[in-house]
């Protein structure tokens, strides 16, 4: 399994949010700046963890984006779901119950059973407070370019 980079922009953004939300909404164009994005894909990004009731979203010129529960009560497997859907390393475990027509003879089911608990468990127990509070220090991006 890979997590896209999507899924990948997607932690980075909304621990930016995080990070930087004690002056009230962080907008996207700082966002992208410092993460080094396009503003019209983090926007995107935005607007479906806004939509999953992670974010809140404002218009304006003081608009942007605000971290809706504490940095603390959101894991990166709740973002990641959100934004790849599924994560189970293979498709038959991506339905509960299990539908696959080899389920009761599989010999490779534990297996991607025990790699997904492993997976779910490790994403489950890393909170956004967790990776702030072991993040490296970020270099001055001020003056990189946005990509398009």
């Amino acid at each position: 399994m890979k997590i896209s980079t999507r899924g990948r922009y997607a932690l980075r953004i909304i621990l930016d949010i995080a990070m930087h939300q004690d002056h009230g909404f962080v907008a996207m164009k700082d966002i992208a700046r410092r993460q080094q994005i396009s503003k019209k894909y983090g926007d995107q990004i935005g607007m479906q963890l806004s939509q999953a009731g992670l974010l809140l979203a404002a218009r304006g010129r003081q608009g942007g984006y605000k971290l809706i529960p504490k940095a603390q009560d959101v894991t990166a497997l709740q973002v990641l779901k959100i934004l790849e859907g599924s994560l189970a390393p293979v498709q038959c475990l991506e339905t509960a119950p299990n539908l696959c027509e080899r389920c009761g003879f599989c010999m490779t089911l534990s297996m991607w059973e025990g790699l997904n608990r492993v997976m779910t468990d490790y994403l489950g127990g890393i909170t956004l407070q967790s990776l702030i509070d072991q993040a490296l220090p970020q270099p001055e991006l001020e003056d990189m370019p946005v990509p398009d």
